[in-house]
């Protein structure tokens, strides 16, 4: 019995699907990059237009080329494994190569910028790794080519190997970084140490949580994670704690549940200031709507005001008002934003920073009171 691809015709029409599928990842996906919406529709007429100006550029002739044609080829690819078993909705790719090479580079941005600056060491061996596999492209000295790049550099070590080296070893908990990303995805409680709390000076201890989530935040990287028994979520730095490391469940909870806590968590952050995430008994109040929020007016005088004016977006609930004009400019601005009591001392250490006019004015409406500091 004859193959399916055994004539020239069939052969090159399924080795150009491959390259279609290879130089443009993705096709299929109809949808605005920015498009919520879940509804799936029909990717087969894209690509299949798609192929035909592949066969154009390569100077092939492809024959009519049949939506039912198409369904076969595309099993073909699936029965070896090239694309997965579940519907490619939100378009096609092979394997896992999802991205054109604009959008590499771009990753390879991030890549380098998160080993270099904020001291990753797993993104530091995978991205000396993708830099040695990919030697081979041409031209390759764009690709890698650091167009953009987040410099807010690490103050703590992070890299175990590069401690011993420079003879600056910490036992910390970087030490665990991978059975702590592990412990992540499967929802274990684990048990850690915090060796050190310059806040609370002495007070350190043993931990039972859940952890959520990895994040890097100006100077360090954090962790976010949720206590074992009462849910409290809280936000702690990364080399606060020892390298002791110990699963307490072999089995952990669902990957929802984790993710259902990381979203409480990250509304939190949305709706504070900073990083404290306040106590317990504050965060069933605020979850529950039962919190009041306080509004707090910060007036900025012209040495700093165009600072605050641009920025639109540093928290959700800001407003900005400007003052009577002077020489077609404010006199000053108010900034304006409803913050839980909880986010106060964060806010406050901001604020300081612009401390530079003598008649600074600060308020804290809360109530029908009012505060102001000279």
């Amino acid at each position: 019995m004859m193959h399916r691809y055994a004539t020239t015709p069939a052969f090159e029409r399924l080795m150009l699907l491959i390259a279609t599928f290879v130089l443009h990842p993705g096709i299929g996906c109809a949808d605005s990059v920015f498009s919520s919406s879940e509804e799936s529709h029909d990717a087969l007429p894209s690509v299949l237009s798609q192929c035909q100006k592949v066969a154009q550029e390569l100077g092939m002739k492809m024959p009519p080329y049949s939506v039912h044609t198409l369904r076969k080829d595309i099993s073909t690819l699936r029965h070896f494994g090239l694309l997965e078993k579940p519907i490619y909705r939100w378009g096609y790719y092979l394997g896992t190569g999802a991205l054109n090479r604009e959008e590499l580079q771009v990753a390879l941005n991030a890549l380098q910028s998160q080993a270099e600056y904020q001291q990753d060491p797993q993104i530091t061996q995978i991205y000396q790794r993708l830099k040695r596999r990919l030697r081979g492209l041409r031209p390759q000295s764009d690709l890698f080519y650091p167009v953009r790049a987040y410099i807010a550099h690490s103050i703590v070590y992070t890299n175990t190997e590069e401690m011993m080296s420079q003879s600056k070893y910490r036992e910390t908990l970087f030490e665990k970084i991978e059975a702590l990303e592990s412990a992540i995805v499967k929802g274990q409680v684990i048990e850690v140490f915090r060796c050190r709390n310059p806040y609370k000076s002495g007070n350190t201890k043993y931990l039972k949580i859940y952890p959520l989530q990895l994040i890097y935040v100006n100077i360090a990287w954090y962790l976010l994670h949720e206590d074992y028994k009462s849910g409290q979520l809280a936000v702690s730095r990364l080399d606060r704690f020892s390298d002791h490391f110990k699963i307490l469940s072999s089995t952990g909870r669902s990957l929802n549940l984790q993710v259902k806590s990381l979203q409480v968590a990250h509304q939190l952050l949305k709706a504070g200031w900073g990083l404290k995430l306040g106590t317990e008994e504050e965060q069933k109040l605020e979850r529950s709507g039962q919190s009041a929020f306080i509004e707090v007016t910060v007036r900025f005088f012209p040495e700093v005001m165009e600072f605050i004016l641009e920025g639109d977006k540093r928290h959700l609930k800001q407003e900005i008002r400007e003052g009577p004009k002077q020489d077609g400019k404010p006199a000053y601005v108010d900034y304006i934003v409803k913050l839980p009591e909880r986010s106060l001392d964060e806010f406050c250490r901001w604020v300081y920073g612009f401390r530079v006019h003598p008649s600074f004015y600060f308020a804290v409406r809360k109530k029908l009171s009012v505060i102001a500091f000279a």
